[in-house]
């Protein structure tokens, strides 16, 4: 398993979204919270979604771009985002290779049952494409807000 760390270039990828491929490479010079998530429309996925969106202008004002990832489909996050009237783009997974090269494909454990799931990770990109910071066992409550506080102080001298 990839374990990135800050200072590390962040992974290239191309996934599949709404508004079709997106990857990398689209935020060249640009500031990035990448984040990833276990599964639309469940309770703290869409919370975490909701915080993002309800904070997108604040990251959009400090020049930050949002991007949530999950292995669900295009078309099961077009419904989750028309349901909660998300305004962060999600993007497709469906092969884990993404979410893997990141990192966040582990061995979780619930109730005594061992399986493999993503790990709510949020990565925050530099222009120059390099991690600036790591968050992994996300706990939702106050994230999108501590990543905001975090994006704002890291790019106030860039």
């Amino acid at each position: 398993m990839t374990t990135l760390q800050v200072g590390d270039k962040a992974p290239e990828f191309t996934l599949s979204a709404q508004s079709g491929p997106i990857g990398l490479s689209d935020f060249q010079g640009k500031a990035l919270v990448l984040y990833f998530y276990p599964k639309d429309d469940t309770s703290g996925c869409t919370r975490e979604a909701q915080d993002f969106s309800a904070l997108a202008g604040e990251f959009e004002a400090a020049g930050v771009h949002l991007l949530g990832v999950s292995k669900d489909s295009v078309a099961s996050h077009a419904k989750f985002i028309g349901k909660y009237d998300l305004t962060i783009p999600l993007a497709s997974d469906p092969e884990g290779q993404t979410v893997e090269a990141y990192g966040a494909w582990v061995e979780k454990n619930m109730y005594g049952r061992k399986y493999m799931g993503i790990d709510r990770s949020t990565f925050l990109i530099g222009p120059d494409g390099t991690l600036a910071q790591v968050w992994r066992k996300v706990k939702v409550p106050g994230h999108a807000a501590e990543v905001l506080d975090s994006a704002r102080k890291f790019f106030a001298n860039y």
